[in-house]
């Protein structure tokens, strides 16, 4: 009794350790990190971000997306935007990410003004945190307060953006949800942060099985897309499509509307609207609500932030985001 009470306490004590140890990189993270240090730095950022938005709608979507896919690889760590080495095969040319994730000349340039600004103060990981931040606001969705003091890493991982942690196209729910947990994000923060398609666009190669061989998908919406997306593998791959036809450069709820009529565009968007699925209600919610989505969206995206964030005396910040000091 009195040995199986002790293991009992010890069994607490590890949790409340590990509890204290996982959450103890994210808890160094603060909204006012660079107050000091460099209290321009938002005006910084934004002052590219919007630039670049400007000449090109589409960037505020690849910008966003940069940060979704530096997150979901051992963590908000800016691994994503280091590019090859002699000694080092980087990120960029991962299946996900190849001819795909974009948006890096943006980056060069929010860290060049940054570096004018305070040079060596603010990491390439923090850059992209708060440039998807300004991407959705200045296309008119929600703000957040962006937690920082994110290090950079020194190092890439090919194989880790190739084993399967950044959710393909033709994810099925269960997949998404248990890749989403992977990253300490549950089934109400997997719904809010795909309604980040609501903008942008994607490859033909992403939705051609959707649109040819699907039966939950709304007709007319799937021959206008087969207009742009020949049924030839190899023919047409890099045509792009809009997520949201009604409103492909506005933050809004669209997205969701458009899962319950079937025209979601990629299959892993479809799966989240599919009679009687576990996220239906979610969509519908969404779909009826600014508000809640653009609550949940925010919220999301902080807690995906807080993802194995290097801090400390680890990691480093680059001087340059495309490669270690």
């Amino acid at each position: 009794m009195a040995s199986g009470r002790s293991s009992s306490l010890c069994s607490i004590w590890v949790i409340v350790l590990l509890v204290g140890f996982t959450g103890s990189s994210s808890a160094q993270l603060s909204t006012n990190f660079y107050s000091k240090s460099c209290p321009k730095v938002f005006d910084a950022v934004k002052y590219v971000v919007q630039s670049a938005v400007n000449k090109e709608k589409r960037m505020g979507a690849s910008l966003l997306r940069l940060h979704f896919h530096d997150c979901f690889v051992n963590g908000c760590d800016g691994s994503l935007l280091l590019d090859d080495t002699s000694s080092v095969k980087g990120e960029k040319t991962a299946g996900p990410n190849n001819n795909s994730v974009r948006g890096f000349e943006v980056v060069d340039k929010i860290k060049s003004q940054v570096e004018k600004t305070c040079p060596g103060v603010v990491s390439c990981a923090d850059i992209l945190a708060i440039a998807a931040r300004d991407s959705v606001k200045i296309l008119g969705g929600p703000s957040w307060n962006v937690k920082l003091g994110r290090r950079d890493s020194k190092t890439a991982s090919l194989a880790a953006a190739n084993s399967g942690v950044l959710p393909p196209p033709t994810s099925t729910l269960s997949q998404l949800k248990t890749r989403f947990q992977a990253v300490g994000l549950n089934e109400r923060d997997l719904v809010a942060l795909s309604g980040a398609h609501t903008i942008g666009k994607a490859r033909c190669t992403s939705f051609r099985a959707r649109i040819y061989n699907e039966t939950n998908i709304d007709a007319s919406f799937a021959k206008a897309r087969q207009s742009q997306c020949p049924s030839t593998v190899g023919s047409g791959d890099n045509n792009l499509a809009p997520f949201d036809v009604q409103t492909p450069d506005t933050f809004d709820t669209a997205y969701f509307k458009n899962l319950i009529n079937q025209k979601g565009l990629l299959h892993s968007d479809q799966v989240l609207y599919n009679n009687g699925g576990s996220t239906d209600s979610l969509v519908k919610t969404y779909s009826g609500s600014a508000n809640t989505f653009n609550s949940d969206f925010a919220k999301a995206m902080i807690k995906m932030g807080d993802n194995k964030p290097l801090t400390g005396s680890n990691g480093e910040i680059r001087l340059n985001c495309r490669r270690a000091n």
